[in-house]
């Protein structure tokens, strides 16, 4: 009966033992900023040419699409706030010719919700959409990251050209709610 008592008590001592157990805690303060950032990479500037027509009669032939430019960016956007898109303009038309930009889908690094391309649209004074619905999203960084862009020349109406030499056009991005 003693070896039974004795087995019992330490049984139930085993037991109450793990019964009882601590907690701890600790506050964590958190800041999470509204971020808008975007960039084109690689930096600098591009040619396109019309390039003259050898026989009488034919056309200007187009200058071939630039490739070469990637939008990145980085969105954090406001607890219940709008998706953000990005909008291009140029400084100034040249009669006769469509300055047209086209977005790809995004590619590379990056994550989140990236933005949807707008296809290929005409630039105008006026800032046109080109990439919408981003939302919490990072593209990564540099060229092959984010959305590749391939912008191209073309003639819209004959009658209105004019020759120009080195006119420089600046295509302005932004990155808007």
């Amino acid at each position: 009966m003693i070896l039974i008592r004795s087995i019992l008590l330490i049984a139930l001592c085993t037991v109450s033992g793990s019964i009882y157990s601590q907690t701890a805690s600790t506050t964590v303060s958190l800041t999470l900023p509204v971020v808008t950032l975007m960039d084109i990479e690689p930096t600098g500037s591009i040619t396109l040419n019309f390039t003259r027509p050898t026989e009488a009669g034919n056309a200007l032939v187009a200058p071939t699409p630039n490739t070469s430019k990637w939008i990145n960016y980085t969105s954090a956007i406001a607890s219940g706030g709008l998706t953000r898109r990005i909008t291009a303009s140029v400084n100034t038309v040249i009669p006769g010719v469509n300055i047209r930009i086209q977005a790809a889908a995004a590619s590379g690094g990056g994550g989140g919700t990236l933005g949807t391309s707008a296809g290929q649209v005409i630039l105008t004074t006026t800032p046109t959409t080109i990439i919408s619905g981003i939302g919490g999203a990072y593209t990564g960084n540099g060229a092959n990251n984010g959305h590749a862009l391939t912008i191209s020349l073309a003639t819209s109406t004959y009658a209105n050209l004019q020759a120009q030499a080195n006119t420089a056009i600046v295509i302005t991005y932004t990155i808007t709610e």
